[in-house]
C-alpha cells in the first residue's frame, strides 16, 4: 500500500479511537452522576419517609386522605418519581453548562470536587430562591434542604473521585491519552519524555517527534528504515508540523526545543493555528509567550498551555444559546421584511435571490454561506475573487440599500443555526484568500480558533476591505476580541452593529 494511503488509513483508525476514547470518557462520567444525583434524592426520601429517626424532618410528612404519618417508601416514591427525573435534568444541565462534562486530562481531583461544591452550592441555592416563601422564610423543612445539599456533594464528589481514580488507573496502564508529538529531538526534549515515561498518569501518549529543523539530525535508523530518536520514530520537521498533525490525528503538540528563538516558536504556532490542537511548552520558554499561557502542574510536571481559550465553559454554552434564540426570533419577526426584499431582488436585476459562497469556518472546516444577493449576477465572472469597494459598481440599486441596513446578512441566521456561525466572531473569509493571507500575516489562521461571526468587534470599527491594509487592521481588532471573548462583549458588540445599522452606516 503506499506510503500515503498508509497514513489515511492509519489517521481514519486513530480519528476512530479517539472518539470512541471520548465518548466512553463523557458516557461514564454521566452514568455515575446520574446514579449519584437519583442517590442523593432517594437518600432524603428514606430519612423522611422510612427511618423515622430525625424528628425534625417529620414536619415534611404529609397527610392525605386520611393517610398517616408514616407511610410506605413506595408510596412517596410513586408520589414524586416525576420531580425526581426534572430534578435529574437540572442538574445534569447544570453541571453541563459549568464545562463538567469537559475532556478530563488527569487533571487534580480535588480541584474537581472544588469544583463540584461550587456548582451543586449554587443549583442548591437557585432551588432555595425558587420555593422561597416569604411569609415563612425559614420553616425548619429547609432543613432537609441542607441535608439534601450535603449529601448531593458527597454523593456526585465521591463518584467522581471514583471514575477519575478508574481513569488515572487506564493512564497509568497505557490504555488512552491524548495522542502527542514532542517538537525537538535535544536534551529538553530527552528530559520531557523521561517524565511523561515516569508518570504516565499524565495522558500524553506520545507517537513521535519533530525536530526542530530539518536535516538528518542525531536520529537512528529503524527497521523499517525510519528515523528514530531513542524508541520514537522521527516524524519530520517542525515546518511540516501541519502535515503531521493531520496524517497522525495529534492533539496535543508539545514544545521543547533548544533555541530560545522567539520568532521560531511563533511561527510554528501560526502555522498551525485553526487546527484542532493544544500546544504545551516547558516553563523554560515562558517569557516567550508571556500574557498568553495557562499553567497546570500535576505530579510536579508543569505544562503551559498557549494561547488557551479564555472564555468558561458555561459562557461557551451561553453564547451558544443566545446564537439559537436571537436567530429564532429574528428570523421570525422579520420573515415579512425578507419576502419584500426577495421580491425587491427579483424585480431589480436578473440573477437568484440568494448568493452562497464557500467560507471558511472554526478550525478550518469549509461551510456554505448564504446573503441575499446585492450584486450584479456573475459578479466575479471576470474579476476572479476580489474584496468588494465602498462605491462598488457592481452592486445593485436594491444591493446598496440592504447592504447599508445589513439586511444582507440575514440569510446568515440559518448558518448561526446549524452552528457554522455565531452571532459575534470574525468575519468567515473565502478559502482562496484564508490560504493567501496566512502567507502574509503571522497568526492570521489564529482567526480560526473561534466560530465566525455574523458581526465582529473588527466590524464596528472600520468598512469593507479593499485591500491588504484592511485585512491586517482588522486582524487587530480579531485577535482583541479573541483574547478577550466574553458575553459581556459580545452583548457590546451586539448594540454597536444595531446602532451602525439604523445609522445607514455600511461596514464589513
Amino acid at each position: 500500500m503506499p506510503r500515503c494511503g498508509l497514513c489515511v488509513l492509519r489517521g481514519v483508525v486513530a480519528t476512530m479511537e479517539n472518539i470512541l476514547s471520548k465518548l466512553r470518557e463523557k458516557l461514564s462520567v454521566l452514568l455515575v452522576d446520574v446514579l449519584a444525583i437519583n442517590g442523593a434524592f432517594l437518600s432524603v426520601f428514606w430519612l423522611k419517609y422510612v427511618s423515622g429517626k430525625w424528628g425534625y424532618l417529620n414536619v415534611l410528612w404529609f397527610k392525605e386522605g386520611g393517610v398517616g404519618e408514616h407511610v410506605t417508601f413506595a408510596f412517596a416514591l410513586d408520589r414524586y418519581l416525576w420531580p425526581m427525573v426534572v430534578v435529574s435534568l437540572y442538574w445534569l444541565v447544570l453541571f453541563a453548562f459549568y464545562g463538567l462534562y469537559r475532556s478530563w486530562r488527569a487533571q487534580s481531583r480535588l480541584d474537581e470536587l472544588v469544583a463540584v461544591g461550587k456548582i451543586v452550592s449554587l443549583g442548591v441555592l437557585v432551588l432555595f430562591l425558587l420555593t422561597f416563601d416569604i411569609s415563612r422564610p425559614l420553616p425548619k423543612t429547609r432543613m432537609v434542604l441542607f441535608v439534601y445539599w450535603m449529601l448531593l456533594m458527597l454523593f456526585v464528589g465521591a463518584g467522581r473521585i471514583g471514575v477519575r481514580s478508574f481513569q488515572r488507573r487506564l493512564l497509568d496502564k497505557g490504555i488512552g491519552g491524548r495522542r502527542s508529538v514532542i517538537v525537538g529531538a535535544g536534551s529538553r526534549a530527552d528530559t520531557l519524555l523521561r517524565q511523561i515515561q515516569a508518570f504516565p498518569a499524565l495522558g500524553y501518549r506520545v507517537v513521535g517527534l519533530v525536530e526542530e529543523k530539518g536535516g538528518e539530525g542525531e536520529g537512528e535508523r529503524g527497521r523499517g528504515g525510519e528515523r528514530e530518536h531513542g524508541s520514537y520514530p522521527v516524524l519530520g520537521n517542525a515546518e511540516e508540523l501541519p502535515r503531521i498533525i493531520e496524517d497522525y490525528r495529534i492533539e496535543e503538540v508539545l514544545i521543547a526545543v533548544d533555541s530560545s528563538s522567539h520568532r521560531e516558536i511563533l511561527d510554528m504556532v501560526s502555522r498551525c493555528n485553526g487546527r484542532s490542537v493544544t500546544f504545551g511548552i516547558i516553563p523554560d520558554l515562558y517569557d516567550i509567550v508571556s500574557g498568553h499561557v495557562r499553567t497546570q502542574e500535576i505530579y510536579g510536571f508543569p505544562v503551559m498551555e498557549l494561547l488557551p481559550d479564555l472564555m468558561p465553559a458555561w459562557e461557551k454554552k451561553a453564547k451558544r444559546l443566545l446564537d439559537v434564540v436571537v436567530s429564532l426570533v429574528v428570523l421570525i419577526g422579520i420573515a415579512p421584511v425578507c419576502a419584500l426584499v426577495a421580491l425587491l431582488i427579483k424585480l431589480d436585476s436578473k440573477g437568484p435571490i440568494l448568493f452562497t459562497q464557500k467560507r471558511v469556518g472554526k478550525d478550518g472546516k469549509i461551510f456554505t454561506m448564504g446573503k441575499f444577493r446585492s450584486m450584479v449576477e456573475n459578479a466575479e465572472q471576470r474579476s476572479g475573487p476580489v474584496w468588494a469597494e465602498k462605491d462598488d459598481p457592481r452592486i445593485t440599486r436594491i444591493g446598496r440599500i440592504i447592504r447599508r441596513l445589513k439586511i444582507d446578512e440575514v440569510p446568515q441566521l440559518f448558518n448561526v443555526l446549524r452552528g457554522d456561525m455565531s452571532l459575534v466572531g470574525p468575519r468567515p473569509e473565502r478559502p482562496f484568500f484564508v490560504e493567501s493571507l496566512e502567507r502574509e500575516i503571522p497568526l492570521y489562521r489564529r482567526r480560526l480558533r473561534v466560530a465566525p461571526g455574523l458581526t465582529g468587534w473588527a466590524q464596528t470599527k472600520q468598512g469593507y476591505d479593499t485591500s491588504i491594509d484592511d485585512v491586517k487592521e482588522k486582524l487587530k481588532y480579531d485577535l482583541y476580541y479573541i483574547e478577550n471573548m466574553s458575553l459581556r462583549m459580545d452583548a457590546k458588540i451586539l448594540l454597536r452593529t444595531l446602532f451602525v445599522a439604523l445609522r445607514g452606516t455600511e461596514v464589513g
